[in-house]
């Protein structure tokens, strides 16, 4: 297919439209490459270390999550011109979905919930309230990453999962309403977990996100390239 017939199957999968505002001219094609777009790899960030891997791998286009230029740019130096320059020299098309792929149907959300067989699914504002049909410890194992819990969740049936960094008041409150008996996402904050009305369940935000990206390149007979941070924890 050629680049706007691309950009085109990539605004079906996931809407410009359903984007939060704050990412108006962070989503889309961010590098233009090679307009004929045939093998396609898939990533959740466009790290320098990702963005070299697509180069070196021959691919026409590097599709992610997270939006590799988040400020504007008046100049492309330093970790922005190492995501840029393996990519242009390579001719290829960078795209983002971001927000908009966050609330589209199958989105990150939906893979979350279906990577953590959830059952009898209730689709929030932004996230899945579902039943539970493992253990915590085996959540944890499945996404590959330690859990931090704030709260008793001895017996829980009922989660709310929320890809990314999304302990947010009003979907806290939302999730609750719906039946959730905790809520599980990524980057808690102290006040937030002091005050939340369900305990709060804090994953990493690649984990809770990847799956995403995974599923979607699995779908789309995509390359999925792992970026997973180097992390560890020093008890």
């Amino acid at each position: 297919m050629n680049r706007t017939e691309f950009i085109a199957h990539m605004e079906r999968i996931a809407p410009p439209e359903l984007a939060e505002e704050f990412d108006i001219g962070r989503i889309g094609l961010l590098l233009e490459g090679t307009d004929e777009i045939e093998k396609i790899a898939c990533a959740l960030d466009a790290t320098p270390a990702v963005a070299k891997a697509a180069a070196d791998g021959g691919f026409d286009a590097l599709v992610v999550h997270h939006p590799a230029f988040w400020a504007p740019m008046h100049s492309i130096v330093g970790r922005n011109a190492e995501i840029a320059r393996p990519l242009i020299k390579a001719d290829v098309n960078l795209y983002a979905m971001h927000t908009n792929f966050d609330h589209a149907e199958g989105g990150i959300n939906d893979a979350l919930a279906e990577e953590l067989r959830l059952k009898d699914r209730i689709r929030m504002s932004l996230g899945v309230v579902g039943t539970l049909t493992a253990p915590l410890s085996e959540v944890a194992e499945i996404l590959g990453c330690g859990l931090r819990v704030w709260g008793d969740v001895d017996g829980i049936s009922r989660i709310a999962v929320v890809g990314g960094s999304a302990f947010d008041w009003e979907l806290i409150e939302e999730a609750a309403s719906l039946g959730a008996e905790a809520y599980l996402a990524s980057e808690l904050k102290y006040n937030i977990a002091l005050e939340s009305p369900i305990p709060c369940i804090e994953a990493t935000h690649y984990a809770l996100e990847a799956p995403g990206m995974r599923a979607l390149s699995k779908r789309e007979g995509w390359t999925f390239i792992d970026g997973t941070p180097l992390t560890k924890v020093i008890e």
